[in-house]
This record gives structure tokens, sequence and C-alpha cells, in this order.
């Protein structure tokens, strides 16, 4: 067994027994037990080979911290809609843990680093449009909502985590009221958007990948999605711009507008857009409302991973902040409404002003 790092030696015991319990039914070889992923949560993932030869993954999600009901509802209303999630073989709520089927070693996100060649990532983002669509159409609203309260707190985290703590910025009172007002214009924006099931980080990273035959399209297609439990009812636009506006990796503008388009063709084929006549006339009035669902997001995520930094010890998620901040800046500098958050970043970042493509209308 590979050597795990347990911060709580009783609850690597209450493991042990758990796992020691449930092996022979589910022909485990401990010894082959090893760490596979930890997450920005309080999650970790463990692979384990069974005396078959294949293998199964473990979750560890502290109760406390981590509960696993939402990921068991929210994984079930999926596997209704035939998107495909880790089916769960064994199972302890009280103590927090979970034994999985292997969904694949890799996610789409590690398949095409280090090059993220396009072609090669072309047919992966396709497919998954399609799954992102095939979601939103199958998956019943048994979720919260997304309302405005929950995207008013999730901006606030900019201003908390990445202005207040990390750039250690005191914002005067212009600031904070330009603040105030645009987190108000954009929760309004999306909040108009036609709602959905969101899975809320609908992203490479979370996709898993699985080879295929040799004369296939592309050698690997996709095998399942990751981290769902955190899933609401809201914003059709949110989980396309999650998708377009990767956290770990950008792409081009001209790749991300050809991918729109194809979700753009679909959801309209699948009445997802029937609601918003506009969006289903003018491409460019639906990506304007992405790219306004894009900026809440990327708002959020700056600050969170500042925040796993400066509080959680998680420093590697720091180094994408800059990704986010240029994310924001584009999306600021093609609309008029949004200047005075540009201006605001940019006396801040101390960054100069520059030319950005527009796309839609001012």
């Amino acid at each position: 067994m590979t050597d795990i790092q347990w911060t709580e030696p009783a609850r690597k015991a209450i493991f042990d027994r758990w796992l020691s319990t449930i092996a022979p039914a589910q022909q485990l070889d401990i010894a082959s037990l090893q760490l596979a992923s930890a997450d920005a949560s309080f999650r970790r993932y463990f692979r384990i080979q069974t005396t078959s030869g294949t293998s199964r993954v473990i979750m560890d999600a502290p109760p406390e911290k981590e509960p696993l009901d939402a990921f068991m509802q929210v994984g079930a209303l999926l596997h209704t809609a035939e998107i495909p999630t880790p089916k769960i073989l064994e199972c302890s709520l009280q103590d927090g843990f979970l034994l999985m089927n292997d969904l694949g070693k890799q996610t789409v996100l590690q398949y095409l680093a280090p090059d993220y060649d396009t072609d090669a990532a072309y047919p992966l983002m396709l497919q998954s449009v399609d799954w992102l669509v095939q979601m939103q159409c199958r998956t019943h609203p048994e979720v919260p909502a997304y309302d405005r309260a929950i995207l008013m707190r999730e901006m606030q985290l900019f201003p908390d985590w990445y202005l207040g703590q990390h750039r250690q910025a005191q914002l005067n009172a212009t600031q904070q009221q330009t603040l105030h007002q645009t987190f108000e214009a954009i929760a309004s924006h999306n909040l108009s958007a036609p709602t959905c099931f969101v899975h809320r980080d609908y992203m490479l990273r979370n996709l898993m990948v699985t080879p295929q035959a040799q004369n296939a399209e592309s050698p690997v297609q996709l095998s399942g999605v990751l981290d769902f439990q955190d899933a609401l009812h809201g914003p059709i636009t949110y989980d396309l711009a999650s998708l377009l506006r990767d956290a770990f990796h950008s792409w081009e503008e001209d790749f991300l507008i050809d991918i729109a388009v194809r979700y753009w063709e679909r959801a309209r084929k699948a009445g997802l857009l029937a609601s918003v006549p506009q969006w289903e006339a003018d491409f460019g009035e639906f990506y304007r409302a992405v790219e306004w669902m894009g900026l809440q997001r990327h708002l959020k995520v700056a600050g969170i991973f500042a925040r796993l930094t400066l509080r959680d010890g998680k420093p590697k998620y720091l180094a994408d902040t800059p990704r986010f901040i240029h994310y924001i800046r584009s999306t600021a500098s093609r609309y008029r409404e949004l200047f005075p958050l540009l201006r605001l970043i940019d006396a801040i970042e101390n960054t100069e002003k520059t030319e950005a493509f527009s796309f839609g209308r001012l």
C-alpha cells in the first residue's frame, strides 16, 4: 500500500476498518491502495485494484465538511438523464466513504496536456456540448435554486479574498460603489436567462476520457462526469461559460466561438432557448449572455483561488488567477456598462488599457 498521509489518526483507523470490511465482497486488493487525486475541497480520491484486475475509486469525504448526500442525490439525477457518473458500489454515509467504479485515469485536460491541440480537443468539446444539452434537457430541477443571493455571495469572494486579502487593496467608497453596482447588473443580466440544471463546474478537468477503437474519429471519448455535487437550478448559460472559459487553460477566441455556435445550434433544436426569441434568432445576443454569465464565474473563481491559497494552504491555485483577471478584463472591455469595473481592476493591477475584440452589442 502506498503511504497515504492522514492528518487525523482516528479517521485513518475508521477508514482501515471500513476498507477491510468491504474488501472481501468487492474483491479488493488492499495492498494496491494509492492516492489518485485531491481537489479544491476537502475531498480526496484513492484508486484500488481488484483481484480480477479491474480498478475502483474510493472517495474520502469528511462528513462534517463534505457530506455525501448531495453527491448521491445529484448523481442519481444525472444517471436518470443517461449522463455517465461513477456507480456507487459501497457507501458509508456516516463516515464519508464511497467505493465507486473507475471511469478512467485521465481527465480531458490531462489527456490534452501539454500541447492542447485544438484538433484533438475539438471532438471532445463537441461531445461535451452534446452531454451538456442532454443534461439540461433531461435532468429534472430537483436541486436548490441558483438565486440572486448565491450569485451575489459568490461575486463577493472577489473583493473579499482576491482584492482584499491577496492584493491587500483598500477600496475607497467610489470603488466599493462601483463593485456593488456592477455586481447588481451582472446578477440581473444572468437571472434573466432561462433556467435549467446547472452542474456549476462543467469543465474539462471534471470530464473523464477512455480509449476507443483505432478507427474512431478520436483516440479517446468521454467516459463520465465528476464533481457534480454542488449542482443548482439556474441560468442556462453557466455551464457553457465554464466549459469555454476553462479554469486551467485558455483557448483562442475563434475556437471558443466555434464551440459556442455548436452548442447554440443544438440548444435551439432542443427548444432550450425558445423562451428568449432574440437568443434563438441572433447568436451574438446569445454569446453576449454567455460572456456576462462567465464574468460572474470569473469573479467568483478568482476569489476562491485566492482563498484556497491564503486560508486552505493550497498555493497551486493562485498561479491560475492571472488567467481569470484576463478573462474579467477581456469581458469588461467589450461592454460599456462594465467599463467602470475595468478601470477599477486596471488601477489595482497596474495594467495598461488594451484593445479588445468585441462580439455582440455594446
